[in-house]
């Protein structure tokens, strides 16, 4: 099944007071990276978190957000109201018997100690089961949509092989009249060089040879087999590194048969095979 390293999920719950979003991207790359924001309450699960994102997401660079959208706490439990509002009477005061201008008193006071309550709940193992389950189902639905790019990976690619078994079949018709001319354009030279002491035998051995290192029957047959493994190939899960590999392979021949060719058709039909191989060595990159 081919699936694409391209993906987003989100999930929305809500625990007790807190509304929590988790949103997870990804991208294409060679190995997982994983970079991740959140939300501080939270932080002491990032180990758990990274072996999650490794145990379902395999590749990718993969970038995690996990959010508490809102509370229902009241302000109390951020500001202590009590000590701010001493240290904003003192400072004002002072501020006033000084005869000094008015000042922005709030942002003085937050500055000051004990004023801004940053202790945190500790997390019960309840909440911590329920935000890890949240991570868990995001990981399913980044999936999901990896699964729907991936099947459009598949067409692309059963498009472009199809492309070159076409251009390949294609090759054939030209294969006999290249050998012709050929063989037309060596005795043309010889011919011309009007050399007696010719060995007509010789002459034979040497123009087989030189044919035979034309032929391009084994490349053909390499490149259709190469074009087979490739399809069976993305039945395979998490096939992508293995379908570089093969795409590798299919360039070789190509350019093999390319540099056999010698003939202006034929050399035709390989460049628009290498267009069709690039489109697909440009999606092998995308794909898991």
């Amino acid at each position: 099944m081919v699936l694409s390293m391209t993906g987003f999920g989100k999930s929305n719950g809500v625990f007790e007071s807190k509304k929590v979003s988790v949103e997870i991207r990804s991208l294409n790359s060679k190995g997982l990276d994983l970079s991740l924001k959140i939300a501080s309450p939270y932080r002491d699960l990032e180990t758990d978190i990274r072996k999650m994102l490794s145990e379902n997401l395999d590749r990718g660079k993969v970038d995690i957000g996990i959010f508490i959208e809102s509370t229902n706490e009241s302000l109390n439990n951020i500001i202590n109201n009590e000590v701010a509002t001493k240290y904003y009477s003192a400072i004002k005061k002072l501020n006033e018997s000084w005869g000094e201008a008015p000042q922005d008193y709030l942002s003085i006071v937050l500055r000051m100690p004990e004023v801004l309550n940053t202790q945190t709940a500790e997390l019960t193992e309840e909440e911590k089961k329920w935000i890890l389950n949240l991570v868990n189902e995001t990981c399913g639905k980044l999936n999901d949509f990896r699964a729907q790019e991936g099947a459009a990976l598949k067409k692309e690619f059963e498009l472009r092989i199809g492309e070159i078994r076409s251009l390949l079949s294609q090759i054939e018709a030209f294969e006999d009249i290249r050998i012709l001319q050929i063989k037309e354009r060596i005795l043309k030279g010889l011919k011309e060089l009007e050399h007696p002491g010719l060995d007509q035998n010789r002459l034979e051995q040497e123009m087989i040879f030189y044919l035979e290192k034309l032929d391009v029957s084994e490349e053909k047959m390499r490149l259709t087999n190469h074009l087979n493994y490739f399809i069976e190939t993305m039945s395979s899960p998490l096939s992508g590194k293995k379908l570089g590999f093969i795409a590798q392979e299919l360039g070789r021949e190509i350019n093999t048969l390319g540099s056999k060719s010698n003939h202006g058709e034929m050399q035709r039909l390989v460049v628009e095979m290498k267009d069709n191989l690039e489109k697909i060595k440009e999606q092998v990159l995308n794909t898991l």
